[in-house]
């Protein structure tokens, strides 16, 4: 499933990010990539130790933490600190699929990289190319939003980003372990999450209201991962 969560950063938050990662100090994106991936990747990222990276992961950590979008779709168990890149001058990043597994910073424990995200710092018109083009059975899907905005999809997705040939595009990006590790099971709880708030939104004292309830949290005890 692949989901657009509008405006999860405020114009202001954009401005604070935007500004501390102009500043920034910047490095080989391919220094944080995998085996295959070292071959495809060309793009700037911030040291995974970088106090910048730290202080703005944690400011997205705390809007994702407020978005009932995010929590409903994801269902988080746990997310992976943000990370941040930048691409320009020609910057891109090949088809790839990312690693099933990634070791938190300074823990000896991992996160499952069940779906993937990233967040947009930069308006569309602000640089040409730097498309997410993410692949499923239904083709190719390609991303480039507003800046605050993120999309959200499955990490066993291929996906690239294109070139980007006038500006930079910077963005944030992370993975999230989920309650709920099958794809397709997540999205039927998401769906019946929806569904319930529709019914309750529209007919507040239906009877089936807490009986479709009650079947939700069932499915969610029986699917979710401890």
């Amino acid at each position: 499933m692949m989901l657009r969560i509008p405006a999860l950063l405020s114009s202001a938050d954009v401005r604070q990010c935007r500004e501390a990662l102009q500043q920034a100090e910047w490095q080989d994106g391919r220094a944080t990539a995998g085996h295959q991936a070292i071959a495809v990747k060309s793009n700037l990222q911030l040291p995974l130790d970088s106090p910048v990276a730290r202080r703005l992961g944690d400011l997205v950590l705390d809007r994702l933490g407020r978005c009932p979008l995010f929590i409903a779709a994801a269902l988080p168990r746990r997310v992976l600190p943000p990370r941040f890149n930048r691409y320009e001058g020609g910057g891109a990043y090949g088809n790839h699929i990312d690693n099933a597994l990634f070791r938190v910073p300074g823990a000896d424990e991992y996160v499952r990289t069940d779906i993937s995200c990233t967040l947009f710092f930069s308006e569309p018109d602000e640089y040409d190319g730097g498309e997410l083009v993410v692949e499923d059975s239904y083709g190719e899907h390609r991303v480039k939003l507003p800046a605050g905005d993120m999309v959200l999809y499955p990490g066993t997705s291929h996906h690239r980003v294109t070139p980007v040939t006038r500006g930079a595009r910077l963005a944030s990006f992370f993975w999230t372990q989920s309650l709920v590790a099958s794809e397709v099971q997540r999205r039927t709880l998401f769906e019946m999450d929806n569904a319930i708030q529709r019914l309750t939104a529209d007919h507040p004292d239906h009877g089936s209201i807490a009986a479709l309830t009650g079947v939700y949290h069932n499915l969610l005890r029986q699917w979710s991962v401890p």
